[in-house]
């Protein structure tokens, strides 16, 4: 118990000197953000009231970026099947399993904008790049994903299949599939959920979708239609938001 207390106090002290370090070394001047507000407020004043006359560009960017969000989800989706059971270590021996894992974990550290700059210039404008950029960024975190909930499953109905002589598709498909099912489907449609929300800002570097929209007005100092595409992208990951909880309760 006192171990545990003293784990706690350490843990704290670390956090706590990371924080005061961050703020010593950090050039963050309070005065600064104080004298920023009659431009921030300016700025806000540009965008009221919103130019309700670019709808036809908001539906068009909306509906392309949630293409951009479905296709990359299935990508993701259909290449962290076999890599999350090759990242298992209750379905792969270590020699498979942990490079993949490896694989994997560079796969995430590679950031999602990085990958459609690169996905641009290798195939040009528009939606194929950001979708390819989601599949490849969200298949580092689904197949990891996967793989955990492979290893997290109870051993018993594993141990008396693989006692009858089982191999492993029929391990997974009679013994491992039913458990993980509800943990797989969260696990997706939280990462749909993040892969809309990135899909947003894809547009930024001639990826498609919505965020190509907001790129173009702000430079064009049109503040009052990137105010209108701006509400328009709040309204979708509300909706978006209450969809996935409404389906992690069905699958919970």
């Amino acid at each position: 118990m006192r171990s545990r207390g003293m784990s706690g106090f350490a843990a704290g002290a670390v956090i706590a000197g990371a924080v005061v370090w961050s703020l010593i070394t950090t050039d963050v001047e309070i005065s600064r953000l104080v004298s920023a507000g009659p431009r921030i407020a300016e700025f806000l004043g540009r965008m009221v009231p919103p130019d309700p006359t670019v709808i036809g560009e908001i539906l068009k960017g909306s509906a392309e970026t949630l293409r951009i969000a479905i296709l990359g989800t299935f990508g993701a989706v259909v290449l962290s099947v076999p890599l999350g059971v090759l990242a298992s270590e209750t379905m792969a021996p270590p020699a498979v399993h942990r490079p993949v894992r490896t694989l994997l974990a560079f796969v995430r550290a590679i950031p999602l904008i990085l990958v459609a700059m690169l996905m641009v210039g290798a195939v040009g404008l528009g939606p194929l790049p950001g979708i390819i950029a989601v599949a490849f960024h969200a298949t580092g975190m689904l197949a990891k994903f996967y793989a955990e909930a492979i290893d997290g499953v109870s051993r018993a109905p594993i141990a008396a299949l693989e006692s009858a002589g089982a191999g492993p598709l029929l391990r997974l498909r009679h013994a491992i599939w039913p458990q993980m099912a509800p943990v797989v489907a969260r696990d997706t449609i939280f990462r749909f959920e993040l892969n809309l929300r990135e899909s947003l800002i894809l547009g930024v570097v001639g990826a498609g979708g919505i965020g190509f929209y907001i790129q173009t007005y702000v430079r064009s100092f049109q503040y009052d239609k990137a105010a209108s595409v701006t509400l328009a992208v709040i309204v979708m990951v509300v909706v978006i938001e209450a969809i996935n909880v409404a389906l992690q309760r069905r699958f919970s």
